[in-house]
């Protein structure tokens, strides 16, 4: 997505060893700010009121309505597509992190214990991160088909191209997970009250233009 560093086969540029040291620093003060905000958060009264119990969807139901990421975790599914082994994560060690009441607040609390998880996987990765090549170069059109199972912070997304050699794909498809947290979101949200929808709809952490293609 960031077209300045990202590109086919690679990155554009490398990151110096100084500022890796650098990311290293501030990480620790980033993680200790979280905690600070995140402990008032998940144990205000108000929240818990508001969260606690509300929108609560079965270990069963989010397995057979197909929920992805914090959705699903929320719900002691522990399915993360990172564990898969695509990219680097094949050499970080991390557990899929999940609550078991499935309401609200538990997806709530997936999503905060991730942004801690997200910190020791920066911190694994810039102490295993190798020298050398950053970039792969590539030649040619697409010719064949190609399926991608990937991690976003909303869950799992899907990626199938087919191309004929040419400059112009048959076919592309993107499944958001926005797209696959819907079913479940559906599922919960009859008998509560007007108040609720807006609380509900956000455990899901919608991005709405992705969903609406």
């Amino acid at each position: 997505m960031i077209f300045g560093s990202c590109k086919v086969g690679g990155t554009r540029r490398d990151i110096a060893s100084d500022t890796l040291a650098r990311i290293m620093r501030e990480l620790n003060s980033m993680a200790k700010e979280i905690k600070e905000i995140t402990d008032v958060f998940i144990n205000d009264s108000t929240v818990k009121h508001r969260m606690v119990g509300v929108g609560v969807l079965s270990k069963q139901d989010a397995l057979m309505l197909g929920a992805v990421g914090p959705t699903a975790r929320g719900s002691d599914v522990a399915f993360d597509t990172r564990k898969l082994g695509y990219a680097a994560y094949k050499h970080l060690a991390f557990d899929p992190i999940t609550e078991t009441a499935g309401d609200s607040h538990s997806r709530c609390v997936v999503r905060i214990k991730e942004l801690f998880q997200s910190i020791d996987l920066i911190r694994q990765s810039i102490d295993k991160i190798p020298a050398g090549p950053i970039a792969v170069e590539v030649k040619g059109t697409p010719n064949g088909e190609y399926f991608a199972r990937t991690e976003q912070p909303r869950g799992e997304v899907i990626y199938y191209i087919k191309g004929d050699g040419t400059k112009f794909l048959q076919r592309m498809r993107v499944r958001t997970p926005t797209f696959a947290n819907i079913p479940p979101i559906v599922k919960v949200l009859p008998g509560h009250s007007i108040a609720d929808v807006p609380i509900l709809v956000l455990t899901i952490d919608p991005c709405i233009s992705c969903t609406e293609r």
